[in-house]
């Protein structure tokens, strides 16, 4: 617009533009920028509502800049962290070992359901601290520069942290060693962690439970007697497995760190 605008086009724009295209409201902004004397005559055609609306808000930032930025009020915010969210897993880890200690006092005859259980049990509260549906961060986790190696422990010993002592009271109340049922936690937790790199930790985790459950619990609880590989004489086997699998976890880990982001799936 290379001339100004008449008092009347400035009125209907001060108005909201009814009956004005697009074309021309535009024109008359670019020109209100670049001419005061008619900024001016657009102040006096607004009306004298708006014109009270806009000086009790100039008023009011004017104040608010005069007294400066007053006293910040800290609000604690609720726990919607990935450990609160995993409690419910750790819960469900812990029921279903009490149910196996019923379980076996109840049917003295048949196997161990203790023994039977503890190598799984970590299994669903560790899927559960890699889950992304239940990591409400789990973007910024995946991508963020620290992701690697150091959470993927810290995450699996906080979950052991709170696994181990419960089944450690099933054993005690059960009167089982402790090596036959830390071993094989150990080496499934491990195996998950190192399988997880290639599918992610929750599709390893669902796996290598349904594996057992399918190639040893099962078929235990039908023959009535413990497999070999939860004796006395399998421990050594579930130490040199567990230590090969978190050898090959740490390999695969800092030769290839990005693989580490498969675990978020």
């Amino acid at each position: 617009m290379t001339t100004h605008p008449t008092p009347a086009l400035i009125s209907r724009y001060a108005s909201g533009g009814v009956g004005v295209d697009d074309a021309t409201v535009w024109a008359v902004e670019a020109h209100l920028e670049v001419c005061a004397e008619c900024r001016a005559v657009l102040t006096g055609a607004v009306d004298p509502g708006t014109r009270n609306l806009l000086d009790r808000v100039a008023d009011e930032l004017a104040a608010g800049i005069t007294a400066g930025p007053g006293p910040v009020r800290r609000r604690r915010l609720p726990r919607t962290g990935i450990a609160a969210r995993v409690l419910p897993w750790l819960a469900t880890a812990a029921g279903l070992m009490l149910a196996a200690v019923l379980f076996e006092k109840t049917f003295a005859s048949l196997p161990s359901l203790v023994l039977l259980i503890a190598p799984v049990a970590p299994l669903v509260p560790v899927a559960a601290v890699w889950s992304r549906r239940l990591d409400p961060a789990w973007e910024l986790t995946a991508t963020t520069a620290r992701t690697g190696l150091p959470l993927l422990m810290r995450r699996t010993l906080g979950v052991l942290i709170a696994v181990v002592p419960v089944l450690a009271v099933a054993g005690w109340g059960t009167g089982h060693s402790v090596g036959l049922w830390l071993l094989p936690a150990l080496g499934f937790t491990a195996g998950t962690l190192a399988l997880g790199t290639v599918v992610g930790v929750d599709r390893a985790a669902v796996a290598l439970a349904v594996t057992w459950s399918a190639g040893v619990v099962a078929p235990s609880l039908a023959g009535g007697q413990l497999p070999t590989v939860l004796t006395g004489n399998s421990l050594p086997g579930w130490a040199v497995t567990t230590v090969v699998l978190t050898a090959v976890l740490l390999v695969r880990a800092r030769r290839r760190p990005r693989e580490l982001s498969r675990t978020f799936r």
